[in-house]
């Protein structure tokens, strides 16, 4: 069962997602950080997403009556203990090994969603089992129909609730610095690579452990023996990113839970989603990594919220950093926020106990900042916006 009293606690050496990130800089060879800390192109979304969202200020109430702060939310029929989980990232094993289920153990134990990537290094049945299928699905369409029907079935069969599927990849990011460094999956492994490996000792040592880092859950479709270029190639074929109405329909006739899309950056695909039938969507920008011309997800999130806020449940990631950062988006009228890179910080820089640390430190954040302002439930935060 879920433990609803997990203690709030963590290492006071690093009180901050800043100082996770230093931590994590040091430990993981230098191509693995660089995939987790970049974005696109020269980084300018990348940037805005943090900065913008910081621009959200919040009126404290310091004389109105005031018992007590719950961060307990509410979301398809689940009460999480705070209004935050793990979003999708890619390749976790990559950059410290067993980390999707470090972090889907911490999630489960402290009552937030974690969600898994198709692309991840774990696999739907074990996430499963860590976290008694209570995990979400996030999809990346297949461009066979039976990959995608037997996908469906088996996060079905291991209890998954909710499915995300993802549509702000319709090309990959244009990424120098995973170019300039050759990552591919596993990392080609140049003499620069190798010279890096060697200088991180944990990260190595744990690799070892743990073996090297691989697609699980695609593992029963990829064919044996690829080597590095013959695996770009298949999952090149293998996946089409692109995604319309008509490849949502059939998704949405065949899974009978909760369906949300992930990337909706305009009110266009917020209201596309609300007519498919759709439950939830995702205010993002996958981080800055996919497009450094468009907008910082807190632009696109204000406007969604106002216009469909009634008819979806609106949620938000990218460039949240702090639990003040998750506050500034419940004020902006995401109803859920998600947080990628911050966790991926703290498991590489704590390892097994970087999930536990991370969170800790959001919800005291939080905790503090619903205190300071008067807000006795996360709902109430939209009323503490200081609209400009």
């Amino acid at each position: 069962m879920t433990n609803n009293k997990k203690q709030i606690s963590f290492d006071t050496r690093y009180p901050s997602i800043e100082d996770l990130r230093q931590k994590a800089k040091k430990r993981i060879p230098k191509f693995a950080f660089e995939y987790l800390d970049g974005g696109c192109n020269e980084d300018v979304n990348l940037n805005k997403n943090t900065a913008e969202l910081r621009e959200v200020e919040l009126l404290p109430q310091y004389l109105s009556k005031h018992t007590a702060s719950s961060m307990k939310t509410k979301l398809f029929g689940h009460t999480y203990d705070a209004p935050f989980g793990i979003a999708p990232v890619g390749l976790q094993g990559l950059m410290w090994p067993n980390a999707p289920e470090i972090l889907a153990k911490a999630a489960f134990e402290h009552n937030i969603p974690f969600i898994l990537s198709t692309v991840s290094t774990s696999s739907i049945e074990r996430i499963s089992e860590i976290t008694e299928g209570q995990a979400w699905f996030q999809l990346y369409h297949p461009t066979e129909n039976s990959l995608r029907n037997d996908i469906l079935k088996r996060c079905d069969e291991s209890g998954y609730g909710t499915l995300v599927i993802l549509c702000d990849v319709p090309t990959f990011g244009f990424r120098p610095r995973d170019i300039r460094n050759g990552l591919a999956m596993p990392p080609k492994m140049s003499i620069q690579n190798i010279l890096q490996v060697l200088g991180k000792p944990a990260w190595a040592l744990n690799t070892l452990k743990y073996g090297q880092p691989n697609f699980e859950t695609l593992r029963p479709y990829i064919p044996k023996g690829l080597d590095l270029k013959q695996l770009g190639k298949f999952m090149d074929q293998t996946f089409s990113g692109r995604l319309n109405e008509e490849k949502i329909k059939p998704i949405r006739d065949m899974w009978k839970g909760k369906l949300v899309l992930k990337g909706v950056a305009n009110e266009m695909d917020a209201e596309k989603a609300i007519r498919l039938g759709l439950e939830g969507i995702i205010v993002s920008n996958h981080g800055g990594r996919q497009l450094d011309a468009g907008e910082s997800s807190i632009k696109p999130l204000s406007r969604i919220a106002n216009k469909y806020g009634k008819d979806i449940k609106v949620m938000m990631d990218s460039g949240l950093r702090s639990g003040p950062d998750v506050a500034r988006s419940l004020a902006s009228g995401a109803e859920f926020t998600f947080l990628g890179r911050s966790f991926m910080y703290g498991v590489s820089a704590l390892g097994k106990k970087g999930g536990d640390h991370t969170i800790s430190i959001l919800k005291q954040q939080l905790q503090q900042v619903m205190e300071q302002v008067c807000c006795e439930n996360v709902s109430d935060f939209k009323n503490h916006l200081i609209k400009k």
